[in-house]
């Protein structure tokens, strides 16, 4: 490693813990100025955000002739925020998840991961398919804030019915600065977030290439991870801070919106659409559907996701990321790996999590 990609891994990893920090410290407060739940601003403006990166990337990547890198970049990503982001952040804290998340939020997930394989399968995602993510995105967010929105006009009405109203109450146009200040720490936060990640991917795709990777591995892999710092750097910032519905609102939020933003909006500004390679089809996109439905059994035990659940995740993120650099490097031992991962340790940690929740649903 040069000292250059060193300087711009440790300026990068700074900029990262910088922006997250002041990401979640503005949006917790923009929510409580603007009357919406810190969960829908993890799930739309806090995911919409730290999921930029990868909207960055995948355009670029496309542009420039590089399909595998898009498709890989977005699929990595979304294994890397539940297994790797969700699985930190509930080692540091566990993590309470809200009921809407379990019951809206998570199904939408694996809908959209499900949909993409279904797309997919002809080996290329085309204009259509593009505007039909793009459609769904809009049509998420509106209907996310718009939900938000009217629960609180009915806590509020409750509120003063039972005791009367508050004259001195400030209204919005005299919160005005506070909006301004507030969505000031967002940009900024933002800002240093993508700037962090891209010189991490930047140094990191350098050695990745010099060591013989293919794009889609490196899309899975290298880039996923990079992308993926700002939310795993904002969620674990939200977790320590107690935002805990935006740690997790971030995680299930940004990978909706790498499917439906990032892939759409790729499908739709490439040439030709984005071409799906037959390796994503047959085993990637499989599995990020595997972990998008792994999350509900977690979910449903308790509504926590307990440090163990955390440790759990983080042990089948290092399998995964294993299997992939043994295969990328085409070593001797991938398949024997491949054979102990898919007959024992899976298979184990599914009916571990599927007994888990059957055991939360009859005590309740």
């Amino acid at each position: 490693m040069t000292p250059t990609i060193l300087g711009l891994f440790v300026a990068g990893l700074a900029l990262l813990l910088l922006g997250a920090e002041l990401l979640v410290r503005g949006a917790s407060r923009l929510a409580a100025a603007l009357g919406i739940s810190p969960l829908v601003i993890g799930l739309t403006v806090v995911a919409w955000g730290t999921g930029s990166p990868e909207l960055a990337v995948g355009v670029k990547a496309a542009l420039a002739g590089q399909p595998d890198l898009t498709v890989g970049n977005v699929v990595g990503s979304n294994i890397a925020n539940i297994l790797l982001v969700l699985g930190f952040a509930a080692l540091i804290v566990p993590l309470k998840v809200s009921q809407r998340v379990v019951r809206l939020d998570v199904p939408l997930m694996i809908g959209a991961s499900v949909l993409t394989l279904l797309l997919a399968l002809d080996g290329r995602l085309g204009t259509f398919d593009g505007l039909l993510f793009v459609t769904l995105l809009i049509a998420y967010t509106w209907w996310t804030i718009r939900a938000s929105r009217r629960e609180r006009r009915a806590i509020v009405a409750e509120y003063e019915r039972e005791f009367g109203t508050d004259d001195e109450t400030p209204n919005l146009h005299d919160r005005w600065p506070l909006f301004v200040t507030y969505g000031l720490l967002v940009a900024g936060g933002l800002l240093l977030l993508v700037k962090g990640s891209d010189w991490l991917v930047e140094g990191a795709s350098a050695i990745a290439a010099a060591l013989g990777f293919s794009e889609l591995t490196i899309g899975l892999t290298i880039v996923a991870l990079g992308t993926s710092l700002p939310e795993l750097a904002t969620s674990a910032v939200a977790g320590m801070r107690g935002e805990r519905d935006i740690a997790v609102g971030n995680a299930v939020g940004s990978n909706i919106f790498n499917i439906l933003a990032v892939l759409g909006v790729t499908a739709l500004v490439a040439d030709g659409g984005v071409p799906v390679a037959a390796a994503a089809v047959g085993l990637d996109i499989p599995i990020m559907i595997a972990v998008a439905i792994a999350c509900l059994p977690v979910f449903f035990a308790g509504y926590v996701i307990d440090r163990w659940n955390g440790a759990l995740f983080i042990g089948l993120y290092a399998g995964y990321m294993a299997y992939l650099v043994m295969a990328g490097t085409r070593h001797a031992a991938v398949t024997g790996f491949g054979t102990v991962m898919l007959a024992f340790v899976i298979p184990l940690a599914s009916l571990t999590l599927v007994l888990l929740a059957v055991q939360s649903w009859r005590k309740r």
